[in-house]
C-alpha cells in the first residue's frame, strides 16, 4: 500500500459506503489491468537484509529512484516511505520488513504493464547496484529470522505489529518476511463484480499452485511450497480467508459492507497521526459512538482505508485485487496478471472459468485451499487433481487472451505472456519444486545460491 487514502468527505449512512464501492463499476472499454509485485532487497556482499538508514539504505535507494525518475515523494514525518507517480498512477512503496513494492499503474494490456515491471526492475538496478545490493523475488524470506529483519518507519505498521500476535501466529511473517505479485482487475456492473469474486476465490487455490514459491524459511525447508499461503490461513482469520459468504444468494456490493464493517479495525488516521484502535468497530465510529473519536463520525478516507486491511484471497475494493500468489521471477511477474485478465476480461473465458468451479461446495474450496500449501499440483477436489485443474484454468485463459487479441508492436498477442506457466505445467512440477530440487541437488543444502541464480 503506497498511500493512504486522503478524503475527508463525511460518511452518514451505510448506502454511502455501498455507493464508494459500487462507484468501481465502469464499461468494458475502460477495464484496466494493474500489477503490484514485492521484493526483498538484500547486500550483495553477504546476503543480509537492508535495513532503512544509512548511506546504503532504503532511505537511499528511494531517494536515488525519485532522482532518476521525478515522482512525487511520499513521506512519514522526516522518512521518505514511497514514490507516486502523479501523471500515470503507479507508486512505490515499503512493506514493513522492507520489501520493495512497485503498485503498477491501471494500463490497458499485459503488453504494457509487463513493460513497466521491466522498466521499474532497470532503474531499481540502476540506482541499487551502486549501493551494494539486490532483489530477489520470492514468496518467503529464505534465510533471515524476524529478529534479523529491519523494521520500516510507518505508523500503520507499528499498529498492526503490535495488534498481530494477539490473533494469529504467523501475522509477524505475513508482514515482515513475505512477498506477493497480485493483479487489480476491473467490474461492469455489481453482477459481473460478483461473478467475477466467485471465480477469483475458487480459482485462487490454483493460482497459489502454480506460483508457489516460498520452500525455504530460514535456510531450510519449510515442508511446503508456498508457505507464504500457509501463514494466512493463521494469521488473522477475522480480515482473511475464502470469504463463504460470497458465494450465497444475495451477493453484492451490501453483502461485502456488512461483512467489511464487522471486519475490526486497525486505525484511524487523521492528519499525519495514526490512532491505534485496533481491534474496534468501525460500526461504532458509524453511530459516532467510537471511544477514540467520542462523537465524530467516519470519512471516506477511514471507510478506503480500512478496506485496505481486509486481507481474503480476493479483495473487493473498487476494483478486485488477486491475492493469492508467491512473488517469483521476472517472467511470473507478467504471468499473473495474463492469467487473470485471460479469465476476467472474456466473457467467454469467464463462463468457462464458472463452469469449472460452481458445483464445488463450501467445505471443498476451503480443503483444496487449506491443501495447496503443501500439496501444489497434488492436491485434489471433486475427484480432480490440481495439476489437471490447473492445466484447463491456463487453458481457458490462453483463449480469452487470444480472443481479446491486444497485440504489441510486433503483432504478438498477449498469450505469450502465459508461457512460464504452461512450462511448470508440462513439467508437473511448481516452481518450489525446481528450487527444492537445487537445494537438494548442486546448491549441496544451501539457499546461499539462490541469491546469486535468482536474483532480478
Amino acid at each position: 500500500m503506497a498511500r493512504d487514502q486522503i478524503d475527508t468527505q463525511p460518511i452518514e449512512s451505510r448506502d454511502e459506503l455501498v455507493a464508494w464501492l459500487e462507484a468501481g463499476c465502469k464499461p468494458p472499454q475502460r477495464f484496466r489491468i494493474g500489477t503490484e509485485h514485492e521484493k526483498f532487497p538484500f547486500t550483495l556482499n553477504g546476503h543480509a537484509p537492508v535495513p532503512y538508514e544509512g548511506a546504503n539504505g532504503i532511505r537511499a535507494l528511494l531517494e536515488g529512484m525519485q532522482a532518476l525518475n521525478s515522482w512525487e515523494p511520499i513521506m512519514e514525518g522526516e522518512a521518505i516511505i514511497g514514490l507516486a507517480d502523479t501523471v500515470g498512477g503507479g507508486a512505490i512503496s515499503l512493506e514493513p520488513g522492507g520489501q520493495f513494492e512497485l503498485s503498477g499503474a491501471p494500463l490497458a494490456s499485459i503488453h504494457e504493464t509487463c513493460a513497466e515491471v521491466n522498466g521499474h526492475l532497470d532503474q531499481v538496478r540502476e540506482v541499487a547496484t551502486p549501493l551494494g545490493f539486490g532483489f530477489l523475488g520470492l514468496g518467503m524470506s529464505p534465510k533471515w529470522t524476524l529478529a534479523q529483519t529491519p523494521v520500516m518507519p510507518k505508523g500503520r505498521y507499528r499498529i498492526m505489529a503490535n495488534y498481530m500476535p494477539k490473533v494469529g501466529s504467523h501475522g509477524l511473517d505475513m508482514m515482515f518476511r513475505t512477498c506477493t505479485v497480485q493483479v487489480n482487475l476491473d467490474f461492469a456492473s455489481e453482477a459481473d463484480m460478483v461473478k467475477k469474486l466467485r471465480v477469483g476465490l475458487a480459482l485462487q487455490p490454483v493460482a497459489t499452485a502454480l506460483f508457489a514459491n516460498s520452500p525455504f524459511t530460514e535456510g531450510k525447508p519449510n515442508g511446503f511450497l508456498s508457505f507464504r499461503s500457509e501463514i494466512w490461513r493463521d494469521t488473522d482469520n477475522e480480515r482473511a480467508g475464502m470469504l463463504p459468504f460470497a458465494f450465497e444468494d444475495g451477493m453484492g456490493f451490501e453483502a461485502y459492507v456488512d461483512y467489511a464493517l464487522d471486519v475490526p479495525m486497525y486505525f484511524i488516521k487523521r492528519g499525519d497521526h495514526y490512532i491505534d484502535v485496533a481491534g474496534s468497530s468501525f460500526r461504532d465510529l458509524m453511530a459516532r459512538k467510537h471511544p477514540a473519536l467520542p462523537g465524530e463520525g467516519p470519512t471516506v478516507s477511514d471507510w478506503a482505508n480500512h478496506l485496505s486491511t481486509i486481507f481474503p484471497e480476493v479483495r473487493l475494493k473498487r476494483y478486485l485485487e488477486m491475492r493469492g500468489a508467491d512473488a517469483g521471477s521476472w517472467k511470473n511477474l507478467c504471468a499473473l496478471p495474463a492469467l487473470w485478465t485471460g479469465l476476467y476480461y472474456d466473457t467467454t473465458s469467464l463462463d468457462a472459468a464458472w463452469d469449472l468451479a460452481k458445483g464445488w461446495s463450501a467445505a471443498e474450496r476451503q480443503k483444496l485451499r487449506d491443501d495447496v500449501p503443501r500439496l501444489g499440483f497434488k492436491a485434489e477436489i471433486a475427484g480432480r487433481t490440481m495439476l489437471d485443474l490447473a492445466r484447463e484454468m491456463v487453458s481457458i485463459a490462453r483463449a480469452g487472451l487470444a480472443r481479446r487479441d491486444r497485440r504489441d508492436s510486433q503483432g504478438r498477442d498477449e498469450t505469450r505472456f502465459l508461457k512460464p506457466l504452461e512450462d511448470s505445467l508440462a513439467e508437473g512440477i511448481t516452481p518450489a519444486e525446481r528450487l527444492l530440487a537445487r537445494y537438494e541437488g548442486p546448491w549441496g543444502g544451501s539457499v546461499e545460491p539462490v541469491f546469486d541464480e535468482d536474483a532480478y
